[in-house]
């Protein structure tokens, strides 16, 4: 029996809690005793968590009103999280970002895999981007906004409320300065020697997507002399890279205006702007109208927003990844490169890689894969935890 002075949620007596001790971070709704005790808990509660036998498991974040009921965040005897603990969970963050960037642009929190469940932060040199996804961590912001300018000495915090886990856990989707001055023009950010203006404001997620850093790198060693077309481009990712890695010319096609007017800046800032070209339209009615015209490109990329968000999605969303290979690989001239990528959580890399192939089967070309990547070492991997491994790029040859 613990000796907390926190309130405690226990497993019921089928639950078996050998993945807790392994390292599991969450704890689902039908797997504790939700008794009117529990039910009533005010979202964020900290609590500790039991077995059956009231023998403690670990220190948890409790929402009643979330499929995920109870976040794992320390061990039993730890004290319910405080301004140093937050310190502490970020030095640690901040110790590997450091080792691996020369510049501070980078994800500095990726939720669970760096300790605190349902968070992501983005820092931007001296601006730091946080989405507190879970009740907790909305609850305790004051706590975490201090801390991360004491480790980190960024000048301004954001919130940013758009994250779709804001929804399921209850939450309100209101935007905040929390520490600072908002930033009042997109922010230039360089990364394999492409510069992206990422709006931190108003534009998608956090304002710039860190993951496909690497994915972007290795397009780039592939793009000398190419033809690049760049399909859900948002502000240019694979698109400016290409051009940084010496393409003749880059083609990005987006639903959003403002995501493509940041692409048009950022090959400006690069010096790259009269390679540059944009088309605002539906993706797989450009890839189409394109296919018509029978137009031709050395290097197609093709970065989708997430077609399969959740397991309930997973049918149609492979359908669609189907889609777009079949769409693309018609474009790609031969001997030249399709890049295919997935962000889905509910679609593991076996499975994607059989939607893709499957649609360049049907356009009729043949393959060779030549390069498997996922997210950069910024967004680092729970092996408890697979939908942690989110992110998946395929390199084909055709």
């Amino acid at each position: 029996m613990t000796s907390s002075p926190l309130p405690v949620i226990r497993l019921l007596p089928k639950t078996k809690p050998q993945a807790i001790r392994r390292g599991y971070p969450w704890v689902y709704a039908n797997e504790v005793v939700t008794d009117r005790r529990t039910r009533a808990m005010t979202p964020g509660t900290i609590a500790v968590l039991e077995d059956a036998e009231r023998s403690p498991l670990a220190l948890v974040a409790v929402n009643p009103n979330s499929k995920i009921i109870g976040r794992v965040l320390d061990s039993p005897e730890v004290a319910a999280p405080d301004q140093d603990w937050f310190a502490k969970r970020l030095s640690k963050a901040l110790s590997l970002r450091a080792r691996l960037f020369p510049t501070p642009f980078y994800r500095l929190i990726h939720a669970e895999a760096d300790g605190l469940p349902g968070v992501i932060i983005d820092r931007f040199g001296d601006i730091a981007v946080v989405q507190p996804n879970a009740a907790w961590a909305d609850v305790l912001l004051p706590e975490l906004a201090a801390a991360l300018a004491d480790v980190t000495g960024v000048t301004t915090i954001l919130k940013n409320a758009g994250g779709r886990g804001r929804s399921l856990e209850g939450l309100d989707d209101v935007d905040a300065v929390l520490l600072g001055t908002a930033p009042t023009a997109p922010v230039p950010v360089e990364m394999n020697g492409a510069t992206y203006m990422a709006d931190l404001m108003s534009g998608q997620k956090t304002g710039l997507f860190f993951d496909q850093r690497p994915n972007h790198a290795f397009a780039a060693s592939l793009a000398q002399g190419a033809r690049v077309l760049d399909v859900f481009s948002h502000v240019g990712g694979f698109g400016l890279a290409s051009l940084a890695g010496g393409a003749v010319s880059a083609h990005c096609v987006d639903g959003s205006e403002p995501a493509l007017e940041l692409a048009t800046q950022g090959g400006a800032q690069m010096g790259a702007g009269d390679r540059l070209t944009t088309t605002k339209g539906d993706a797989f009615a450009v890839l189409t109208s394109l296919g018509e015209e029978q137009e031709e490109y050395d290097l197609v990329v093709c970065d989708p927003p997430a077609f399969a968000p959740s397991n309930n999605a997973r049918e149609a969303g492979l359908r669609a990844y189907e889609r777009v290979a079949r769409l693309a690989a018609p474009l790609v001239s031969e001997d030249g490169y399709l890049v295919l990528c997935s962000c889905s959580h509910a679609v593991d890399m076996s499975a994607f890689t059989g939607a893709c192939l499957r649609g360049i089967g049907r356009a009729g070309r043949r393959a060779q894969l030549i390069h498997t990547g996922q997210a950069g070492p910024d967004h680092p991997l729970m092996p408890q935890l697979a939908e942690s491994g989110y992110l998946k790029a395929l390199f084909f040859r055709l």
